[in-house]
């Protein structure tokens, strides 16, 4: 009970400095919440983005930063995003997906040839097109952050071939893609909560899971799984997303800052993340964790009828065969 009732005091005042965002000298704050540390290469982005943006406006907008869940979880603040309470947030690309279908296109397994690949289609047409899908939900977004390639990690199978994966238990994440992709590969998919996973990796409850390079990391699964295998099966970027309500009330010019600061953003958060993935495969590889490159092709052969409805859709075909093209 404390803890709604302080959270329902949080959300209030968030409300009140709405109405309290011009100030004597016409400067404008837009307020960013997140879940992340303060370390975080994203949070490092966004604090780049407010910097983007004071320089483009003259001082006229400007950012002001809740990291670490001040303002709440990823969905709640989604939700303060709808109502105008709240300006901007960055949120991962599997949550937007329950605000456009369009979003699932980038969920696809072995979609992208490699990291450039991926930041070739998000800086595209195509990718406007997916950030702007979402507006019919009160959510617009800005810019694709890179949150790296998923990769399986296991405690006691080292995986080179989609056949080492067969009968062993996998944790996934609630997401009916990654459910329908583990399932295609000969694995059980076992959506376990995240903070729950380390304790269900050491008691065998799931023989493996799977992940990016920080998240592996920083979740010490390492100390439990020995295998991990670069397969690089999706790249699902996270999303910077601004409520259409906060969009509207800005003039065009503002507007322009806006988009112009968190692409600037996006770009230059791109070098901090395979920084920080590098430091991860290093420390990793330290600890005595053996790294496996597979050979992607088998993988892909066994995924390949994730893609059967999307290809059913003359719309989504155009999509898929577009991407692909920007990957020759």
């Amino acid at each position: 009970m404390t803890q709604t009732i302080s959270r329902a005091i949080v959300c209030l005042l968030v409300v009140c400095l709405k109405v309290g965002c011009n100030r004597a000298d016409q400067t404008k704050i837009l307020k960013l919440a997140h879940e992340l540390d303060v370390n975080h290469p994203a949070h490092k982005a966004m604090v780049y983005m407010g910097q983007e943006l004071e320089k483009k406006s003259n001082g006229k907008l400007r950012l002001k930063i809740y990291p670490n869940g001040q303002l709440g979880q990823e969905r709640e603040l989604l939700e303060l995003l709808q109502i105008g309470s709240l300006d901007i947030t960055k949120v991962g690309g599997g949550v937007m997906e329950n605000f456009s279908s369009d979003y699932k296109i980038f969920g696809l397994p072995y979609l992208f040839r490699d990291r450039g690949h991926a930041y070739t289609v998000w800086d595209s047409h195509i990718g406007k097109q997916v950030l702007e899908s979402s507006t019919s939900e009160l959510l617009k977004g800005l810019a694709f952050l890179d949150a790296g390639s998923r990769n399986f990690y296991t405690k006691n199978t080292p995986i080179q071939s989609p056949q080492d994966l067969d009968g062993l238990k996998i944790r996934v994440q609630k997401s009916g893609l990654s459910i329908a992709m583990v399932q295609q590969l000969g694995a059980s998919p076992t959506p376990i909560a995240w903070g729950e996973l380390y304790t269900a990796l050491q008691q065998g409850v799931v023989d493996g899971a799977e992940n990016n390079l920080p998240s592996f990391y920083l979740s010490r699964h390492y100390e439990v799984c020995k295998y991990l295998s670069m397969d690089q099966h999706t790249y699902v970027p996270d999303i910077l997303v601004m409520g259409t309500k906060s969009w509207g009330w800005l003039a065009e010019q503002e507007k322009n800052w806006v988009s112009d600061s968190a692409e600037a953003a996006a770009i230059y958060h791109r070098s901090l993340w395979v920084a920080m993935e590098e430091k991860a495969l290093e420390e990793v590889k330290s600890t005595g964790v053996q790294v496996a490159y597979p050979d992607k092709s088998s993988f892909e052969q066994k995924v390949a009828p994730i893609y059967g409805p999307f290809y059913d859709d003359p719309e989504k075909r155009s999509v898929l065969e577009q991407i692909k093209q920007m990957g020759l």
